[in-house]
């Protein structure tokens, strides 16, 4: 697919479900892509994108803004509290918040910086040991944690395991959002944003359908 190709999908299932688009915000997911890939996407207008790796990101994007302008930048990947302070001063909202200790991590370091990033909890739907994410039981304590340091929670993020229905994640992440008065739902990858869209999706994280599959470096 492309871009345009993936574009033109949402809009059709935005469009279907009786969604506005404006509802709606795609993260072209850029991790391990070829710098020449990037270009082109940018070269296309897109300013909304998605990094796994604090590191990765740091050496890729400031170079990349200062040709192109200024892109909103996701991390979407686990992040560890002695990078908190490099993801908060590159990124401008940040996925994968999953754990107490680093929710009082970023409170510390948003009053240093005078500033914080928006935050999605990431949350582990499929209860999967070996994923990142706060479990579900587990969800209202760290909710509260976030809330009363003052941390701009907007939503809720998961990744479906790869064996199980997505939607039935999707679904379960929404009934999750609701409960704690949050709108924001970062849920959809490359193979099943489509269905995510229907659940009620706003941040759409699609890489391999808009860049082509992922080269490791």
């Amino acid at each position: 697919m492309s871009l345009t190709e993936v574009r033109a999908a949402i809009a059709a299932e935005l469009e279907r479900v009786g969604r506005p688009a404006e509802a709606l915000s795609l993260i072209a997911v850029s991790k391990v892509q070829p710098l020449e890939r990037v270009e082109a996407v940018l070269q296309q207008g897109h300013r909304v994108f998605g990094e796994n790796r604090v590191q990765e990101a740091a050496g890729k994007w400031p170079e990349l803004q200062e040709r192109f302008g200024k892109v909103e930048l996701h991390l979407l990947g686990p992040l560890q509290s002695n990078k908190a302070r490099q993801a908060m001063e590159l990124f401008d909202v940040i996925h994968s918040v999953d754990r107490a200790k680093l929710a009082r991590a970023l409170a510390r370091l948003a009053g240093e910086l005078g500033s914080c990033p928006d935050l999605f909890l990431q949350v582990n739907t499929g209860e999967e040991p070996q994923k990142a994410g706060v479990l579900p039981a587990d969800l209202p304590a760290l909710v509260e944690e976030c809330r009363a340091l003052g941390l701009p929670v907007i939503g809720l993020m998961c990744i479906p395991p790869v064996e199980e229905e997505p939607s039935l994640h999707f679904a379960l992440l929404k009934k999750l959002a609701d409960r704690h008065g949050l709108d924001k739902l970062s849920m959809g990858m490359s193979g099943d944003y489509i269905s995510a869209i229907a659940q009620g999706a706003t941040h759409l994280r699609v890489g391999s359908a808009i860049f082509g599959g992922r080269e490791a470096g």
